[in-house]
């Protein structure tokens, strides 16, 4: 990866990421955080910054007659390549760094083309060592970031089981625009 594009690349994700249009529980599972961040992408977008264009979620892999999913596939057009985004609703291991390299081999073999740079990964977990994240990276040929992901702080955690999900305020608004649109 040349120079300038490991600067671009370093400039263009950030730790922490702030989800805080999420409403999930503290032991949600990484398919809930996944489909909430599907169902908010355009939020999602905004926080990852400019340059991310949602290519798929889920995205098959075949490698050695084996399926192998990607939670998230993006293609930043600014760095002219592909991101590879697992979501981890726990501490970063070591291992979760072995598992996307084996992801951006797989990409950059099989999806990316010759006008592409090379596939870039990361990893964002509910929290992090950094400690362990270095060693986890070091000597690692690929790109991987390791980011940790942040839900809203605002509302205290004794009040959040009082109030309304996002999608329940969403259904009572539609309902609402329904009722207005048929005076």
């Amino acid at each position: 990866m040349s120079m300038p594009h490991s600067e671009l690349a370093n400039e263009s994700f950030k730790d922490p990421y702030i989800f805080d249009f999420l409403s999930l529980q503290d032991k949600a599972l990484e398919k809930d955080l996944e489909k909430q961040l599907i169902n908010h992408i355009t939020s999602f977008l905004l926080e990852l910054g400019s340059g991310f264009s949602f290519v798929g979620r889920q995205v098959i892999l075949k490698i050695d007659n084996k399926d192998f999913y990607l939670d998230l596939l993006f293609y930043h057009i600014r760095l002219k390549c592909y991101v590879v985004i697992e979501l981890k609703t726990k501490e970063f291991k070591a291992e979760f760094a072995g598992k996307m390299n084996l992801y951006l081999s797989a990409v950059d073999d099989s999806i990316r083309t010759e006008n592409d740079n090379p596939t870039i990964g990361l990893l964002i977990c509910k929290s992090k060592s950094k400690i362990i994240a270095e060693y986890a990276l070091r000597g690692m040929s690929q790109p991987i970031g390791i980011a940790e992901y942040e839900l809203s702080t605002v509302i205290p955690d004794k009040l959040k089981p009082n109030l309304p999900t996002i999608e329940e305020i969403e259904k009572e608004l539609a309902g609402e625009l329904g009722a207005y649109h048929k005076m």
